[in-house]
């Protein structure tokens, strides 16, 4: 037991002593993970909520999960990263006929984006940047109605979609940092998430 945890601390100070030899500078990788609010799809689904409900049926209760992006960079010069994302947002509501619920409709958004990372400051605790997506996003609806009789419904379309962070602040320390982003896309018009350079 004792020579296991001997080698144990042995293995973690020697990452810990090639983790220091690494420059903040030096990094060249990044992963996140982040939540937003208020993302293309979101905004797409209160429009035909509105729009829909002036030729019949209509949505209440609706509610949105993410979109939650998981997204990876790679620094090809200090203040630019290529990379891309993953995102996933769902919209779930009650489906209203003549004021009577009639079943509840899911739409589940997964998207894929090619991206840029512009880091226009780059300090070893702070940073600002923008960043630039375009790609695709999958809409899987389904609609389950209540009655024995009624059909359910499942149908899917892919269609462009876009994310534009106009400005993004990350604080913490050289590796692990927090962040905040505003713009506007299937991301969101603000987005909060952590972030890990190696």
């Amino acid at each position: 037991m004792k020579k296991s945890m001997t080698l144990l601390a042995a293995v973690f100070m020697m990452a810990a002593s090639l983790n220091a030899q690494v420059g903040y500078d030096d990094t060249k990788h990044e992963v996140a993970i982040s939540y937003g609010f208020g993302s293309n799809s979101q905004w797409l689904d209160i429009f035909e909520e509105a729009f829909g409900g002036l030729f019949g049926g209509q949505l209440k209760d609706e509610r949105f999960v993410g979109p939650i992006t998981a997204e990876y960079f790679y620094h090809i010069k200090k203040w630019l990263g290529v990379g891309g994302m993953f995102i996933f947002g769902q919209n779930r509501a009650d489906m209203i006929d003549d004021g009577e619920t009639i079943g509840k409709t899911t739409n589940n958004y997964i998207s894929l984006m090619p991206a840029v990372k512009f880091d226009w400051l780059r300090r070893k605790n702070i940073g600002l940047y923008s960043k630039l997506a375009l790609g695709a996003t999958y809409r899987h609806e389904t609609d389950d109605y209540n009655a024995i009789d009624s059909e359910d419904r499942s149908d899917g379309e892919l269609h462009f979609n876009w994310q534009i962070s106009a400005i993004g602040f990350e604080a913490g320390n050289p590796y692990f940092r927090g962040f905040i982003e505003l713009g506007c896309g299937e991301q969101g018009i603000a987005i909060i998430g952590a972030r890990y350079k190696f």
